[in-house]
């Protein structure tokens, strides 16, 4: 049992500073340049493209929105789920089994 614990550890460490050399190795290199990450708004028209412009003007304000949007429409679909299943006479308020 120990002597696998050691060698576990062994070809742990081993794994570990191959890893670290291989990084080492690779952010020795040429510095990179900066990524510019944006959507390619030119086929969209409306609401789509003022989304996507939004998208490439400011990942923050994209963020806060979209922060905002998906909470609220869970609330709508959760409020007119509830609706249309009282309409057709499914009632989730109430916990009394019909099975008695």
């Amino acid at each position: 049992m120990r002597q696998t614990l050691r060698c576990a550890i062994r070809l742990g460490g081993t794994l570990c500073l191959l890893l670290w050399l291989q990084a080492a190795a690779f952010a020795a290199g040429p510095a990179a340049e900066k990524i510019v990450i944006v959507a390619d708004s030119r086929r969209f028209t409306g609401w789509r493209a003022w989304w996507m412009n939004l998208y490439n003007e400011s990942h923050l304000w994209f963020a806060l929105l979209t922060i905002t949007i998906i909470p609220l429409l869970g609330v709508i679909l959760g409020v007119l789920t509830d609706f249309f299943m009282a309409r057709i006479g499914i009632n989730l308020k109430s916990r009394v089994l019909a099975e008695h």
